[in-house]
């Protein structure tokens, strides 16, 4: 009877497994909408910024109007001139063909770099052998390797995946094999005691810890990317944003050339914030989020 009592007391005074679980789940929430807030907030001030970065070089500079677009010249260019319907069907066709080919650049070096990475993870001798080679490629202008580039894969798909898998590869491989190697040293123990080998402590420790290198890693990417994009685009294969530049500068279409560069760089932005808000939300759901400072 008395441990009957002493059962039912304790039942009585420890919480209900669902009063924790609500619990839980309303902290997770609030985790995600925090993320979400500040992610915005980030990027509508990103956009002050170089919108008075924009206008302050001009009015430092003091440009001549005929070459140097401020905001409202690109502003009347999209959406008031007479061909404002023209202007953005041009644009944003150059544009979709830019980003096709960043994807295309982006989705090669960062594969790459995770493959990499876990091959560094998982063998220290080829970390050793191939990293210096990789930062020795690094240190060589992707502009002088261009032709060697062209004159091996040709004027296709393949050199832009080339090159703008190049741009990505390294600065995504140097941030995802630091986050392999964040791992916790007592968790690789665990594994190893377990009875787990190097790919059980690659698959199991190593890669959630790496989140949010890897996240970085993505977000440094995505401007790298569209930067290979344009570079094959101006040097190879022509076409899109980097190609079209080259035919409006001797035109004298100077507000054309503005309204790309306002266009590649607004794309840049979006996406960047766009993966910094998902990286937001899945740290925090993972209760990893990272300390935000202004």
């Amino acid at each position: 009877m008395t441990t009957m009592t002493a059962a039912y007391e304790l039942q009585k005074t420890a919480p209900p497994t669902a009063d924790l679980s609500a619990d839980v789940r309303r902290a997770a929430t609030r985790g995600v909408l925090r993320a979400l807030g500040w992610s915005l907030l980030t990027f509508a001030l990103t956009l002050v910024a170089v919108v008075a970065l924009w206008v302050g070089i001009l009015w430092v500079f003091q440009i001549s109007p005929l070459i140097a677009k401020g905001p409202v010249d690109v502003w009347n260019y999209f959406f008031t001139v007479p061909n404002a319907a023209a202007n953005r069907e041009l644009i944003m066709g150059n544009l979709m063909v830019t980003l096709g080919d960043a994807a295309i650049g982006f989705v090669a070096g960062l594969l790459a770099a995770i493959l990499a990475a876990a091959v560094f993870q998982l063998s220290k001798g080829a970390e050793a052998a191939l990293m210096p080679v990789a930062m020795l490629l690094r240190s060589v202008p992707l502009i002088a390797m261009a032709p060697v580039i062209i004159m091996i894969f040709q004027r296709g798909w393949v050199t832009v995946a080339v090159i703008g898998g190049i741009v990505v590869l390294f600065p995504a491989l140097v941030n995802i094999s630091f986050g392999l190697k964040s791992a916790s040293p007592q968790m690789n123990d665990l594994v190893e005691v377990y009875g787990g080998g190097s790919w059980s402590k690659l698959r199991k420790v190593a890669m959630p810890s790496s989140q949010p290198a890897f996240f970085a890693a993505v977000r440094i990417s995505v401007p790298g990317a569209i930067t290979g994009a344009l570079l094959a685009e101006w040097l190879a294969v022509g076409g899109g944003i980097g190609g079209s530049i080259g035919g409006f500068i001797p035109q004298a279409q100077f507000t054309a050339l503005w309204a790309s560069v306002v266009a590649v760089t607004g794309a840049s932005l979006i996406l960047y914030n766009v993966i910094q808000i998902v990286e937001d939300v899945v740290l925090a759901r993972m209760g990893m989020h990272p300390q935000k400072t202004l």
